[in-house]
């Protein structure tokens, strides 16, 4: 079984997801294989919309497979994880730029860059084990896949506590924050595809849609509002620590946790992003972090945390979330120039 299934089926391009026991982690040659098939589709007069799912019951995809990223920068390899990203990001435009109709199917985990293959098409559909996050902070990166324009675009100051706090949301709360569109009970989601490519039409997601329950960010939301509404993160950090409540304190174990510099430019990028009007804009800021991410080192101490050793206590460069000198933000986000992306030759 290879690793991504592109086919046709009646009037419906598939696109499957089957690396189940690694959480259908994307690989670099998955980000091909799927880019390979939506071009091919794209002027394909018998292909009325494009199907993506995955197999297995635990996630639609947990994210990047991140262990190659991990060894070679070891070796000090810093053009590796450049060539992944530079490549996937292209994918996520493409597929938030699509002409067609994208409908894609989150069960379980939607992390990382599972979100930037699942959650740019025009019909996002969620059931009852979905968990959506962008948890990069906790791995030393920032939001990206596009991600950063979504949390960006979420109601009041809830993008820059989702970037964060590496909030789960379940599918209440990720239709509330922008990403996902409907709530399908998922023993539906068969018969569903079913029609979908017998008929081409993606109206039928919107008539089988239910409402989805159980949510807490729009009750949170005037907290968020209140304490994530700083100039940066040091601001932020200490609006939490001067109150003693429930909501503070569970923020700030979070804040303690992630990386420092990477939640500072978190926040950076999503203020500045507000006035953005494309997803490319989004994708060109995150690729200036990604682009430094592994010579600045986080990025491979928080792997190493997480994925390798897995004693979930990374040594970060910084000491607290309110210790990041703001110079040390500008120098990740400030422009690239020549090594910038460059969408004419990409698209």
């Amino acid at each position: 079984m290879t690793d991504v299934s592109n086919r046709v089926e009646g009037r419906a391009g598939r696109i499957t997801l089957q690396r189940p026991d690694a959480l259908n982690a994307l690989t670099y040659d998955m980000v091909l294989e799927i880019e390979r098939a939506i071009d091919g589709w794209r002027s394909k007069a018998d292909v009325d919309l494009v199907i993506i799912d995955a197999i297995g019951d635990r996630a639609f995809c947990s994210g990047g497979d991140i262990s190659e990223m991990y060894a070679s920068g070891q070796r000090g390899d810093l053009n590796y994880g450049r060539k992944f990203w530079r490549d996937e990001y292209r994918l996520n435009a493409k597929l938030f730029e699509y002409p067609k109709p994208v409908v894609s199917f989150l069960q379980g985990f939607t992390m990382g860059g599972g979100v930037g293959v699942g959650c740019h098409g025009s019909h996002r559909v969620v059931g009852e084990t979905s968990q959506i996050a962008m948890p990069e902070c906790g791995i030393g990166l920032v939001p990206d896949v596009g991600g950063s324009l979504m949390l960006t675009l979420a109601p009041g100051r809830l993008g820059e506590y989702l970037g964060v706090t590496s909030t789960r949301m379940g599918p209440s709360d990720a239709i509330y924050a922008g990403f996902a569109d409907h709530f399908i009970p998922q023993d539906q989601w068969d018969s569903l595809k079913t029609q979908l490519c017998a008929s081409g039409d993606a109206t039928c997601i919107e008539r089988a849609g239910k409402p989805a329950e159980g949510g807490t960010l729009e009750s949170l939301r005037p907290l968020i509002d209140t304490y994530f509404k700083g100039e940066d993160l040091g601001d932020i950090t200490r609006n939490l620590r001067a109150d003693d409540t429930e909501f503070t304190a569970r923020a700030l174990k979070a804040l303690n946790r992630n990386a420092p510099l990477a939640m500072a430019c978190t926040i950076a990028i999503v203020r500045r992003l507000r006035s953005a009007n494309s997803v490319r804009q989004a994708l060109d800021m995150e690729f200036r972090y990604t682009y430094r991410a592994v010579e600045q080192g986080d990025f491979i101490e928080g792997i190493r945390a997480a994925i390798i050793d897995r004693d979930r206590s990374p040594k970060w460069a910084h000491d607290g979330p309110d210790k990041v000198p703001p110079i040390e933000v500008s120098n990740m986000l400030k422009p690239l120039k020549d090594d910038a992306l460059n969408w004419e030759d990409m698209l």
